[in-house]
């Protein structure tokens, strides 16, 4: 059963493309670059509100373990690498983890 690693973080709109750009330059290759067992995938979700940006992340394991794998014991700990610190307005301190149930795909 997977599992899925969902987090937070918000920017301004003035740094929102800033954030983007350290997400998928430093963040992900990053965090493929330590090859977790069990790691499928990152998808990054993007939304502009009234006075901010809102991106969501979220990751998908094979398991529980393998999320302790890549966080340690303390696993719901959000991953805010320093560069990304610097242009967030506010981020979760803790990631949430789910369950996958189930999944349809639609042609």
């Amino acid at each position: 059963m997977a599992v899925k690693r969902v987090w937070h973080g918000w920017t301004t709109k003035e740094n929102a493309d800033s954030y983007q750009a350290i997400l998928s330059k430093k963040v992900l290759p990053g965090i493929e670059a330590k090859q977790i067992p069990g790691y499928q995938k990152i998808e990054v979700l993007r939304i502009e509100l009234a006075t901010e940006v809102e991106f969501v992340t979220i990751m998908t394991f094979e398991s529980l373990q393998n999320v302790i794998d890549f966080q340690g014991e303390e696993y719901q700990k959000s991953y805010v690498p320093e560069a990304a610190r610097k242009v967030l307005k506010r981020w979760d301190q803790e990631s949430r983890h789910y369950e996958l149930i189930e999944t349809r795909t639609y042609a």
